[in-house]
């Protein structure tokens, strides 16, 4: 109910307005058209009275006759009212526009009249035409109100000897502008009604192209998605029904490694399609597709969601939500080398209460002889659970707990794991930190490394090979499987490793998370031997600065 009021508030104010636009308009428009009208209508009157005058004084009859009587003192009144000048101004006046047509002689005494009495009288205007110019007006006769032309009447010589008068009556001309003030009435009527259709036309379209929401909501809601968009750490790109980026916030182009909205080459206002978009994200938004997709881009994982949105039945769009999963994946890498390590431990422990409870009960029985020998044996060789041959040259207490973690593994899976002789670790890891990422890294080529060597051959085997040079680490991992039998890049996203990498060698996910790793320690995961018919594959890998700074 409430967004029934506002779009109906939104929809009355916007009639009002336009209303009173077109009210100002109508009055405006026929205002300047009835003064148009009016000047025009007296402007013919004007020329149609001036022809007319200055027809008749050129007549040579009119000439010849008005010469006559302005060299008489007096007037033959009775000649005149039925003389050839009366008779030919009367002929005018009723086979023409004119209301009246008054000849005069130089005196201003009228020679003819519309009313014969007044022939011989003087004019009740000024005779200006007498002075030899001629001239329009309006003004106030015998004969009521009329445009007024004079014009003089000139003999040969150019002497000015009469005038000729010709007026057009007002009324006549009040009638053309009431005539014309009719079709304006008319013409404005017309426009009002057609305003009014376009005015619910507007407004109708204006409500759905709004969604019905007033100019308020609108302004909220972009204020809303701008908050939204800009104050999550999730990547958000906005489609249009026909597939034009419409909106796609800074996290999405950090993840994706788009343009800034400064350049020429942003994706917004372009069709997905040509936007440069991972091709498994367009062909989940060209069909729809539901379920979260997993991307590489710009050295990031990404967990994709294309979800379409409609409102009130009307489709408006899609949008993409993008989330970084690099430091879930990473931290999940180092939760499985430390969940590896708590695994030996436990072992270990286990191993450890089994020699006690021996020791324990020698003693109980007094064989003290045999107890000592026992534990002078145990001295000597150390735990007897998954021995690493050659870990005592790792020196460094996060590795040798590490390698003996992967040792207990190795030896549940009838792996055998050593270290290189060639190894030479003579450095501590730096951090706890700096650990879990030489950790992450190591035990990731580890297990591929023991999935490879148990699909290679009968008797596996992994080696791996630890070298220090400064404060930067070297490794490599070495097994005894099939080796590489792909030539598509294993680090690339989408590259399944399980059948590249003799059988199994990770899920496609592990190394190009542990080359992101590597990489945001500016250092490098590759493959140093592809292996094949004389062994198995060898991938090494450098992290710099995970080692503590030798002592001078």
């Amino acid at each position: 109910m409430p967004q029934t009021i506002a779009t109906r508030h939104f929809a009355s104010r916007i009639m009002r307005l336009q209303f009173v636009v077109l009210g100002v308009l109508i009055v405006l428009v026929t205002a300047a058209t009835l003064v148009n009208s009016y000047n025009q209508v007296f402007d013919r009157a004007e020329d149609t009275s001036l022809g007319i005058a200055r027809s008749v004084a050129s007549l040579p009859q009119v000439i010849e006759e008005v010469s006559v009587y302005s060299a008489q003192d007096k007037l033959a009144l009775e000649k005149l009212r039925h003389g050839p000048l009366q008779q030919l101004a009367e002929s005018v006046r009723t086979g023409g526009q004119a209301a009246f047509v008054v000849i005069t002689e130089d005196r201003g005494l009228r020679l003819s009249h519309p009313n014969p009495a007044e022939i011989g009288q003087l004019v009740s205007t000024d005779p200006v035409a007498l002075t030899g110019v001629e001239s329009v007006a309006r003004e106030h006769g015998t004969l009521g109100e009329s445009v007024r032309a004079k014009v003089p009447i000139r003999t040969a010589n150019g002497e000015v000897i009469g005038e000729v008068s010709v007026g057009v009556a007002t009324e006549s001309l009040t009638g053309a502008l009431a005539a014309s003030f009719g079709w304006i009435v008319l013409f404005a009527l017309l426009a009002a009604l057609l305003a009014t259709l376009a005015g619910r036309f507007t407004v109708r379209t204006l409500k759905r192209q709004t969604l019905g929401l007033e100019p308020a909501e609108i302004a909220q809601l972009v204020r809303d998605q701008q908050a939204v968009l800009y104050g999550v750490s999730e990547g958000v790109i906005g489609l249009s029904p026909d597939g034009i980026i419409t909106v796609r916030n800074k996290a999405a182009r950090q993840l994706l490694g788009l343009p800034h909205r400064t350049e020429l080459a942003d994706i917004i206002g372009r069709h997905y399609e040509s936007a440069g978009l991972d091709s498994r994200l367009v062909k989940a938004i060209k069909e729809h597709e539901r379920a979260p997709i997993r991307l590489e881009a710009n050295s990031n994982a990404i967990v994709a969601r294309v979800s379409d949105v409609v409102r009130d039945g009307v489709e408006l769009g899609q949008v993409i939500l993008l989330h970084d999963v690099s430091t879930v994946e990473a931290l999940g890498t180092k939760l499985d080398a430390v969940q590896d390590m708590a695994d030996a431990l436990r072992a270990q422990r286990h191993e450890f209460a089994n020699r006690m409870h021996a020791v324990l009960g020698l003693i109980t029985l007094g064989k003290t002889d045999q107890a000592e020998e026992y534990l002078r044996e145990v001295m000597d060789s150390g735990p007897i659970i998954a021995p690493v041959p050659g870990l005592e040259l790792v020196q460094d207490a996060y590795l040798s707990a590490f390698l003996s973690a992967k040792g207990v593994r190795a030896h549940e899976l009838g792996i055998e794991l050593r270290v290189s002789p060639q190894s030479m670790l003579f450095e501590q890891v730096a951090s706890a930190s700096d650990a879990q990422d030489v950790t992450a890294v190591l035990g990731n080529l580890l297990d591929n490394a023991f999935t490879a060597s148990l699909c290679g051959s009968n008797d596996p085997w992994v080696e791996v090979d630890l070298l220090s040079e400064g404060s930067t680490l070297h490794l490599a991992v070495a097994d005894s499987g099939a080796g590489i039998a792909t030539d598509d890049d294993i680090f690339s996203p989408g590259v399944s490793t399980g059948s590249s990498l003799g059988g199994g060698h990770g899920s496609g996910v592990g190394l190009p998370l542990i080359r992101r790793l590597a990489r945001s320690r500016s250092g490098e995961v590759w493959i140093a031997d592809a292996g094949g018919e004389h062994g198995g594959a060898v991938i090494a890998a450098r992290l710099p600065a995970v080692l503590a700074e030798p002592k001078n």
